[in-house]
């Protein structure tokens, strides 16, 4: 099983938010949607898991330290 990751380094937030989780997909895509919803005050909506998703990378992208962030697609 491939693992993947979710890394909110990528993306533009109001708290410079850190958090990387890497892991089985379904595993990651449930973690990050709770993350969304709970730190990012998004909607868990279906769309949402969709758009997470599509950005997963694969676990060999993750890079430690700061991260050039970029506005998160919408």
């Amino acid at each position: 099983m491939d693992r993947v990751m979710a890394d909110c380094r990528r993306f533009e937030s109001d708290n410079r938010c850190q958090l990387t989780i890497i892991g089985p997909e379904d595993d990651v895509v449930a973690a990050a949607v709770q993350h969304a919803v709970a730190s990012h005050g998004h909607e868990g909506t279906t769309e949402m898991r969709e758009q997470i998703r599509a950005m997963l990378e694969p676990e060999n992208a993750y890079v430690p330290g700061e991260r050039q962030a970029a506005p998160f697609p919408g």
